[in-house]
């Protein structure tokens, strides 16, 4: 049988004294996806992630990794196949990128050196030689922690805030280097971040967090369908403009006397000749493009979250 998800949590709590961390989240990561895991800081991104890699126990609740629950005797090998950056990279800044690798093949008792070469040309940094990761870009320390998590071929790869602090070229090569994973390595991605427009150029779905809880879980094309852009028209005749977008198919709404809402791509010169042939004039028009923060916004109320 097929598996349709690398990763399903029900009700998982974790509690700190007076804190509670994580409040019943219900999440399901499909094989394959890029999981966008959107939520402010201090949410409970980083909670759950220590969680569902062994760091800490839940308090109540419970998930699965490849279909083994968490208190399975034999759940150490569904995270064998889990490869993950949690809060920072595990990076030895004294050691050149090679020697990170060949020191995380011994914490993980692979037999020989096979492979190295190829994942440091996979992140980019097989022309790094003798240069110590201290001596790294923020993006090439990042890279580095990605390509350590790699090792041991995972094909579950957890990734906390990954483009946190680093500049726009550090971005676009972290980004890149996840599409490429996901795309041609076939891995199932999940990463956390609150940096929400740019998880919208990566993710296949999306969790959203707030207050330790789940509060929407969706694909990206249905939050595209939520944040799709609309237009604000103010027009001489709303009688002849809601017969021509009848007839063109395009939802709308009339919003008042000769204003009206479309919630469609539109070619505007088209619309405009149509509504011209019935002496109908287009006196104002403004588009509008819901962002994906207003959007998550929307849905746990309050300021931004940055």
């Amino acid at each position: 049988m097929c598996m349709e998800y690398v990763l399903k949590s029900n009700d998982l709590c974790k509690h700190y004294r007076k804190f509670n961390a994580l409040n019943g989240v219900t999440m399901n990561v499909p094989v394959g996806s890029i999981y966008g895991f959107v939520g402010r800081n201090g949410a409970g991104k980083t909670t759950m992630i220590r969680l569902i890699c062994g760091l800490q126990p839940p308090t109540s609740g419970s998930f699965e990794l490849y279909g083994k629950k968490f208190s399975d005797a034999d759940i150490s090998k569904s995270r064998r196949r889990m490869g993950a950056i949690v809060e920072s990279p595990s990076v030895y800044q004294n050691m050149t990128a090679e020697e990170n690798l060949r020191q995380q093949y011994r914490v993980l008792g692979l037999p020989d050196d096979k492979g190295i070469k190829e994942l440091l040309e996979l992140v980019g940094l097989a022309d790094t030689g003798k240069k110590k990761a201290k001596n790294f870009s923020l993006g090439m320390r990042q890279r580095l922690g990605i390509a350590v998590a790699l090792c041991g071929s995972p094909d579950f790869l957890v990734l906390d805030e990954p483009i946190n602090g680093l500049d726009p070229q550090g971005i676009i090569e972290v980004r890149e280097l996840i599409l490429k994973l996901n795309r041609e390595k076939k891995l199932t991605v999940l990463i956390s971040s609150h940096i929400l427009d740019e998880l919208s150029k990566l993710a296949t779905h999306y969790g959203f967090i707030d207050g330790g809880k789940i509060v929407r879980e969706m694909s990206a094309e249905e939050l595209e369908a939520e944040c799709s852009k609309s237009m604000s028209l103010r027009v001489s005749d709303t009688a002849v403009l809601a017969r021509v977008l009848d007839g063109m198919g395009a939802d709308y709404k009339i919003t008042g006397d000769g204003t009206a809402d479309i919630f469609a791509a539109m070619n505007i010169t088209q619309l405009a000749l149509k509504l011209w042939e019935d002496k109908c004039e287009i006196l104002s028009l403004t588009e509008r493009d819901e962002s994906l923060e207003s959007f998550f916004i929307s849905l746990v109320g309050g300021e931004s979250y940055e």
